[in-house]
C-alpha cells in the first residue's frame, strides 16, 4: 500500500519532480539479494551470507542504493553506482549463555578462506576504541593496521583486516576473527539521540501512541524534527497531543498537521521540538480504530495492521572536533559515517513499526454456518428419505417350542404343519 504526501519541514524535494512516499510493511522480498554480488556466496565477504543465521538474528536490514556518479569535473560523463548494504545485530551475550566473546564462526557458522577475485578492496573493521592498550579485550588474530573515523560525533579507532592480502588468512588459509573480553562488565556506548515507540491502551476501540526521544548529551539541548505518518484507519485526536520533558510540558516550536481522508491519504504530523540535555521527551496522541469493509482486510487480519515508523531528524552536537574523510580513498566505509568540519552532524533515526489490532469480524462464521446447515439438512433429509423409500413387511411371531416340535413330527408323518 503506497501513500504519497508533501512534507513541509523535512528537506524539500528538488525540481526533478521526485515524490516522497511512505511504504507499509511487506513480508515478501522478491529480489535475489545475492544475484548482484560478484562473489555469489562463493568467495569474499559474501560467504558469510548464510540465511539460517541472518534471519535468526535480533535485527537485520537490507538495502540497495543506485545513484549516478560523475566521471569528470564537468560531469559530462556519468556512470551508475550500485551499493548493497546489509545490517545485522546478533545478541551473542544472551545466546552464548552470558559469555561476551564472539567470532565469525559463532555468528555465521562460516569462516573466510579467500577474498573475492573481482574485488579491488575487501576489508573488515573491528571497533577497538575502548581497548587502546589491549587491556580489556583480546583480538585474535592481531593486525597492525589501524584506522580512525568520527562516528556520530565520537572519534573511533578500528582494527582493519585487508582480505586482499594473503597474509591475513595465515598458514591455515582460514580467517576466524575472535574477540574475548578480559572483564565481564563494561560500559555500553549510548548514542546521543535515539527513540522508541509503542501503543498503549486496551480494547479495540481507542488507543494511544507513545513516542520517546532520548537526548543523552550531558549539557547541550538541540531541536529535532519529528515526522509521523499514520494510516487513515487510525483516527487521531489531535487535541489530545501532548509533549512532555522531565515531567513538564514542552511546547513544540512548530506543528504541521494534515488530516487524513478515508481510503485516500494518511495523517501527516510534523513537529519541531527542543530536547533538553540528558532528558527523555515523550509525545503522546490518542486515536480511535475505524471499521473497515470486509474486502479491505488482509489475508491474516488477526495478526494486526502495521503502522510505519516515525522519522526523527536532527543536527546533533558533536563531542569531538570532526575530521574530513576522503571519500575517494574509502568510499564505502566513509559513506556510513559522513563527517564535516562542523560542531554538529546530521542524524536521522527511525523508530519501531507499530502493530495495531483493528475490530475484525469472524471470517470463519460463514464456513461454520454452511457446515452446520449441511449437517442439519443431511440428518433431516436422510431420515425423511429413508421413511419414504423403505418397504415395510409384517413379520409373524415365531412359534413356541411345543409348536415347533409338533410341526417337525407332522412333517415326518406327511401332515401339513399347524
Amino acid at each position: 500500500m503506497l501513500y504519497d504526501f508533501q512534507e513541509e519541514l523535512v528537506i524539500r524535494p528538488l525540481h526533478s519532480g521526485d515524490v516522497y512516499a511512505s511504504f507499509q510493511f511487506r513480508t515478501l522480498w522478491e529480489t535475489d539479494f545475492t544475484r548482484e554480488n560478484k562473489g555469489r556466496l562463493r568467495a569474499g565477504l559474501a560467504v558469510l551470507l548464510k540465511s539460517e543465521k541472518l534471519f535468526h538474528s535480533s535485527f537485520h536490514s537490507q538495502a540497495v542504493h543506485i545513484r549516478p556518479v560523475c566521471e569528470d569535473e564537468q560531469c559530462k560523463t556519468t556512470s551508475w553506482e550500485l551499493r548493497q548494504t546489509l545490517n545485522v545485530v546478533f545478541d551473542l551475550h544472551t545466546s552464548g549463555q552470558g559469555k561476551r566473546e564472539w567470532s565469525l564462526f559463532k555468528m555465521f557458522s562460516r569462516t573466510l578462506t579467500e577474498s573475492c577475485p573481482l574485488a579491488s578492496s575487501s576489508k573488515i573493521y573491528i571497533d577497538i576504541t575502548d581497548n587502546p592498550q589491549g587491556d580489556q579485550i583480546e583480538l585474535s588474530p592481531a593486525t597492525p593496521l589501524l584506522s580512525q573515523a568520527v562516528v556520530l560525533g565520537d572519534r573511533r579507532t578500528f582494527s582493519v583486516y585487508d582480505l586482499t592480502q594473503q597474509i591475513t588468512f595465515g598458514t591455515v588459509r582460514s580467517l576466524n576473527l575472535l574477540i574475548r573480553w578480559k572483564f565481564s562488565e563494561g560500559d555500553m556506548l549510548r548514542p546521543l539521540l535515539h527513540a522508541e515507540r509503542y501503543v498503549a491502551g486496551y480494547g479495540l476501540q481507542t488507543g494511544e501512541i507513545h513516542t520517546l526521544m532520548y537526548n543523552n548529551h550531558p549539557y547541550r539541548s538541540f531541536p529535532v524534527l519529528l515526522l509521523d505518518s499514520v494510516p487513515w484507519y487510525l483516527r487521531l485526536y489531535i487535541h489530545t497531543l501532548t509533549v512532555t520533558s522531565k515531567g513538564k510540558d514542552n511546547k513544540p516550536s512548530y506543528i504541521h498537521y494534515q488530516p487524513s481522508k478515508d481510503r485516500v491519504r494518511p495523517h501527516l504530523l510534523e513537529m519541531l521540538v527542543q530536547l533538553p540535555p540528558n532528558s527523555v521527551t515523550e509525545v503522546t496522541v490518542q486515536f480511535e480504530r475505524a471499521l473497515l469493509k470486509w474486502t479491505e482486510y488482509t489475508p491474516d487480519p488477526n495478526h494486526g495492521f502495521y503502522v510505519g515508523s516515525s522519522v526523527i531528524s536532527s543536527l546533533v552536537p558533536s563531542m569531538v572536533a570532526m575530521d574530513t574523510n576522503n571519500t575517494r580513498e574509502r568510499p564505502l566505509f566513509s559513506s556510513f559515517f559522513p563527517c564535516k568540519e562542523e560542531s554538529s552532524y546530521f542524524v536521522r533515526v527511525y523508530t519501531e513499526p507499530l502493530l495495531v489490532n483493528l475490530p475484525t469480524p469472524d471470517f470463519s462464521m460463514p464456513y461454520n454456518v454452511i457446515c452446520l446447515t449441511c449437517t442439519v439438512v443431511a440428518v433431516g433429509y436422510g431420515s425423511l428419505y429413508n421413511l419414504l423409500t423403505r418397504s415395510f413387511q409384517i413379520e409373524e411371531p415365531s412359534p413356541g417350542l411345543a409348536k415347533r416340535i409338533a410341526n417337525i413330527i407332522r412333517k415326518m408323518r406327511g401332515v401339513p404343519p399347524l
